[in-house]
Parts: structure tokens; C-alpha cells; sequence
């Protein structure tokens, strides 16, 4: 009776089924790229937050050059900005259609464009109807970043992705200014503006250069899989994700609120500091960069809930410190405060693309519109308390919100089995 004939070395026999591959679970920390992500995202964070806020820096000199109030040259960056909270729910859907990479791509460069265009539109405005859209284009960045972290990097690595990404938007949101109102103020400010553009379109081709195609992303055909509505849904009744979202608005609301009305605070006794020197308080943001940046390295020792907490208790003693009428220990306020807001806004908008129970892209784009909500409202709304009342009325109402978010987190936002 003839023997079956034994499997060569190195083969494998026809009866015994080959093993699967392991599936890909995301660029892990230190591989090429993973490196390519962070320098891609860092670069697209500053030049949409370059452009978004470049016109802050030029006010007072795009006023009197147009011949224009205060509060209307103002509506230049609010156009922006509502743009922007208009458009991220519908970027995240054509993400879903297009792909995260090809997405904010489009966005990128069409922001960039009508970067360009702005420092050539005649008359008030036309300028707010180019700002109103260039700020559209630009929310595909924040409404797909985030998401795009959740699928192509490693769970365990997510959350200093996401740092560094928070990381480029401070000092794309720090350079626009300080870009802009030292060149505005030795030319105009549409040569302010125009630099911040150019600025951008570099970024944005360091960008377009680096950024790899995303790996484990599968579109979703028209009429396949939950639709836009579904997926929104399921984000806002969950209690956990609605916590995420308020970290976004009340955390924002209260950040901007301080920056808004802090200069008008130094200028007055008995701090008496003239504009140029005020200016300068932007510069805080680079405490911003560093915390976002070293947040992801918190979650990985603490959790991301106590990192959170953690976060938001250090922006309460900022805080506290602004209220001390003192320079010196007004100033480290600011950069301490600073550096908690960052940490938490990194730790929450990374936390809530890989919490979503579906539909990543319109959780994150959900967190963008409460968080650029909370910037409208609560840096509108405080303003009054800081006119009626002064600081410390202002302080109250940023700490506040600050104490309900960090009081919903520590209560709401339970451990998911898994990494932390």
C-alpha cells in the first residue's frame, strides 16, 4: 500500500489551510509613516489656521482703510469662522463618498486659493462673501482629521497623532497673526493677508507631498450603509459623545473669551500696556503647541479621562492667576491657562473620533461645530459679563463651564474596554 506523500520543507500540505495575515491595525509610532502623517497633518493644521485667523491681526488697519467701524471689520474673521461651523457636517459626508485624504486635499487648496483672492477683493462686502467661503473650504480639514487619525494610525498611537495635528493648529493660529499685523503695519493689510496666504499655499503643499492614502478606509456608495442623518443620530444620543461635545464648546467658549477681553483689561489701570506690547499675548499659544503636543504622552500613563480632568484643572489654575492684579503673574496665567485648554481640546477631539459608535467623520465634524459654537457664543456673551461686572464676572463664567466639563467627564466618560 503506497504511503501519501509527505509535504516538502517550507511548504505547506494541500490538506492544512494556509493562516490568515494578521489584519493592519495602523501606522505604529516611529514607522515612516506614521512620521508622514504627523508632518502632513501638522502642515495642513497651519495653513487653515493661519488663514482662518489672519485677519485678526489686521484689524485696526483694514478699518480705517476701508472705512469701516470696529465691530464690522470684525465680521471679516466671524465669516470665517461661521463658514466653517456651517460646513464640517457636510465635508464629513463627502469624506465618506470621496475618501479622508482626497477630501482634505480639496479643501487645502481651494481654501488656499481663496486665501489668494482675498487681498485683492474690493469693499467690505465682497471681502466677507470670499472669507464666508474660504472658511467653508476650510473646514474639511477639521471635520476629516481626526477621523482620518482613528482608522490609519495604531489605536495605541492615536493619541499623540492627534497632539501633534492640535499642535500645527496653534501655530498656524499664532502665525496668521503675527504674520499678518507686522506686515500689514510696514505695508497694508492686504500684504499682511497676501503673506499668510503664500504662507498657507507652502503648507499646504508640504501637505499634499507627505500625506500617505489612507489604508483602512472603505467609501460608502450612495444608498449604502447609514446615511448622513443615521450617523449624526447615533453620535447625539449617546450621553458620552453629547459629554465630548460640550468639552468642545465650554472649553472653546471660555479660551476665547479670555483672549478676547484680556487686551481690553491690560490696557485699562493699572496695567496701562500700550497695543503693541498687548499684541504680543499671542505668543501664549505656544504653551498650547507644547501641551498639545505631550497630551498624547499623558493618556498613555494616565488614561484619556484623567489626562482630560488633568487638563482642564490646569486651565482652572491659569485661571485664578489671570485674576491677580499683577503683570507678571497675569501673563503666567495666560500661558498656563493656554497650555490646559490645548491639552484637553487634544485629548477630547481625539478621544471622540475613536469613541463615535459609527460615522467618525460626523462625530468629529459635531465636535467642530459645538466647538467653534462655544467660540461665537460664549466670546459674545462674555463680553457683557466683562462690562458689567469686570474680570472676576468673566472668570466666573469661564471657570464654570470649565468645572461642568471636567465634572461630566470624570462622571460620564467611562474607560471603553480596550486601551484606555
Amino acid at each position: 500500500m503506497e504511503r501519501p506523500a509527505r509535504p516538502r520543507p517550507g511548504r505547506i500540505a494541500a490538506t492544512e489551510p494556509a493562516a490568515a495575515p494578521s489584519p493592519w491595525e495602523g501606522h505604529t509610532r516611529g514607522s515612516r509613516g506614521y512620521r508622514r502623517i504627523l508632518v502632513a497633518l501638522f502642515a495642513a493644521g497651519v495653513a487653515t489656521f493661519a488663514q482662518l485667523y489672519s485677519l485678526q491681526g489686521v484689524l485696526p488697519l483694514l478699518a480705517a482703510d476701508l472705512h469701516v467701524s470696529a465691530p464690522r471689520a470684525a465680521l471679516t474673521v466671524s465669516a470665517a469662522t461661521l463658514g466653517l461651523a456651517v460646513a464640517v457636517v457636510p465635508w464629513s459626508a463627502v469624506a465618506d463618498r470621496w475618501g479622508r485624504v482626497r477630501a482634505m486635499s480639496v479643501s487645502t487648496v481651494s481654501a488656499t486659493v481663496l486665501g489668494l483672492v482675498v487681498p485683492f477683493v474690493p469693499g467690505l462686502g465682497p471681502v466677507l462673501v470670499v472669507r464666508f467661503f474660504e472658511g467653508a473650504a476650510l473646514a474639511g480639514l477639521p471635520a476629516v482629521a481626526v477621523a482620518y487619525l482613528a482608522e490609519e494610525v495604531h489605536r495605541l498611537h492615536v493619541p499623540g497623532a492627534a497632539g501633534t495635528y492640535v499642535a500645527g493648529t496653534t501655530i498656524g493660529g499664532l502665525l496668521g497673526r503675527l504674520v499678518a499685523g507686522p506686515v500689514g503695519e510696514a505695508t497694508s493689510w492686504r500684504v499682511g493677508v497676501l503673506a499668510v496666504a503664500v504662507l498657507a499655499a507652502a503648507a499646504t503643499a508640504v501637505f499634499l507631498t507627505l500625506v500617505p492614502p489612507a489604508r483602512r478606509f472603505s467609501p460608502v456608495a450612495r444608498g449604502q450603509g447609514p446615511g448622513l442623518g443615521a450617523n449624526l443620530l447615533a453620535n447625539l444620543r449617546r450621553p458620552d459623545m453629547l459629554v465630548l461635545f460640550w468639552q468642545g464648546f465650554a472649553l472653546m467658549g471660555g479660551f476665547v473669551a479670555v483672549y478676547n477681553y484680556l487686551g481690553f483689561r491690560l490696557e485699562a489701570p493699572p496695567f496701562d500696556l500700550p497695543q503693541a506690547a498687548i499684541s504680543l499675548l499671542f505668543l501664549a499659544y505656544l504653551a498650547g503647541t507644547v501641551s498639545s503636543r505631550t497630551s498624547g504622552r499623558l493618556v498613555e500613563r494616565l488614561g484619556r479621562r484623567t489626562a482630560l480632568v488633568g487638563s482642564i484643572a490646569v486651565e482652572l489654575v491659569g485661571l485664578a492667576l489671570t485674576l491677580v492684579a499683577w503683570l507678571p503673574v497675569v501673563l503666567v496665567g495666560l500661558l498656563v491657562f493656554t497650555a490646559g485648554f490645548f491639552g484637553a481640546h487634544a485629548v477630547a477631539s481625539g478621544w471622540t473620533g475613536q469613541r463615535a459608535p459609527q460615522g467618525r467623520a460626523q462625530a468629529t465634524s459635531l465636535y467642530n461645530l459645538f466647538y467653534y459654537a462655544g467660540s461665537s457664543v460664549v466670546g459674545w456673551v462674555a463680553g457683557y459679563a466683562f462690562a458689567s461686572h469686570g474680570w472676576g464676572a468673566l472668570g466666573v463664567l469661564v471657570g464654570g463651564l470649565a468645572v461642568s466639563a471636567a465634572v461630566l467627564a470624570a462622571l460620564v466618560l467611562r474607560p471603553l474596554p480596550g486601551p484606555r
